[in-house]
């Protein structure tokens, strides 16, 4: 297991229709590092993010698609996505304002 800090655990947010859709439920989607635990994403959102108060965490582990240039073969990196769902009475996450 690596030794992640708690910033290099969140990636990047997801921007996507159905990620947006989910907002409205206080659901936030990012994709982070594939060695990372629930445990601590859940640590990663509230200690970036003032006011947040995590629920709840999903993860979802993508693994890499095969590509194929002529004729060697090889796999891109994998991947994990994380919804996060806060609680009631926490703020919401800025950076997802105005989308």
């Amino acid at each position: 297991m690596a030794d992640l800090k708690y910033y290099d655990v969140i990636l990047k947010p997801v921007i996507t229709e159905k990620s947006m859709a989910g907002i409205e439920s206080k659901k936030y989607t990012f994709l982070v590092h594939p060695e990372a635990n629930k445990i601590q994403i859940r640590e990663a959102v509230e200690k970036m993010f003032d006011g947040a108060k995590v629920a709840k965490v999903h993860t979802m582990n993508y693994s890499g698609k095969t590509k194929r240039r002529g004729m060697i073969y090889g796999k891109t990196a994998k991947r994990k996505k994380a919804i996060v769902q806060l609680t009631d009475e926490s703020k919401d996450i800025e950076i997802f304002q105005g989308m």
